[in-house]
């Protein structure tokens, strides 16, 4: 198969699934399938200091994590929220080609970005219920894919945890909550989701999987309808996320 890999490789020379120039041999081994060396570059880490809780960094690059106003206010139903990257430039990119392009492909790239991150937080992976944030079915049918199910499969696949992505589901067909104010967008998804197998999800721990972490109104959401049908902890991780005012 390595031959085989070679020769399809000098016929169809890879290219960067994020900026779309040609990858040198070497790039394939340095970093994620289809990212060249200039696009890894260019994401942008979350850094620390970040609040414990939902993991928003903190503009000064001083100081130990701890609790933003936000969690301090009204602490989230998810026990922890994670990113790798920032949501910005060509990552923002990718994810907007990825989920409203039909670019499904991209998953290739962006799933294990996500999946080598979450790693480091997950020591016990198939103790780990993988859910992915779910689409109403009205929505699949308009899209044709979920993409937080896709993000998903690739991160059970690469830690080896379990995936369920029949429990959760969207059971109102809500506005697109891109354009919408903060307060519009938490009141859009309240009591938008429920459990359908409350068996599986009683006593988990369970990862949520979704691509963008904006105001966290929808995985609060998602982790308030587990922890009330007997989720032992909920961890969120998505692909970036969008740095709170």
């Amino acid at each position: 198969m390595g031959l085989l890999s070679q020769l399809i490789d000098i016929v169809y020379p890879p290219r960067c699934h994020l900026c779309g120039r040609f990858l040198y041999p070497a790039e394939g081994t340095l970093h994620p399938k289809h990212l060249c060396t200039e696009c890894r570059t260019a994401l942008k880490p979350v850094t620390h200091p970040l609040c414990a809780v939902c993991g928003n960094p903190f503009p000064t690059s001083a100081g130990q994590d701890h609790l933003c106003e936000t969690c301090l206010r009204s602490n989230p139903w998810y026990d922890l929220a994670r990113a790798p990257y920032l949501y910005s430039g060509p990552l923002m990119d990718a994810v907007q080609r990825f989920k409203y392009q039909s670019e499904t492909y991209l998953v290739s790239t962006l799933g294990p970005l996500v999946s080598s991150f979450a790693k480091g937080y997950i020591s016990h992976p198939k103790e780990i219920l993988t859910i992915p944030v779910p689409l109403h079915r009205r929505r699949l049918r308009e899209r044709g894919f979920n993409q937080s199910l896709l993000l998903a499969r690739a991160i059970s696949r690469d830690l080896g945890a379990p995936l369920d992505y029949l429990s959760l589901a969207r059971r109102k067909y809500t506005a697109p909550q891109t354009g919408l104010s903060k307060e519009k967008r938490k009141r859009n998804v309240k009591d938008a989701f429920l459990v359908l197998n409350p068996e599986r999800v009683r006593g988990a721990d369970i990862l949520l999987v979704d691509d963008v972490f904006t105001t966290g109104y929808t995985l609060n959401e998602c982790a308030r309808t587990l922890k009330r049908s007997g989720a032992r902890t909920v961890m969120c991780f998505t692909l970036a996320r969008v740095t709170a005012d």
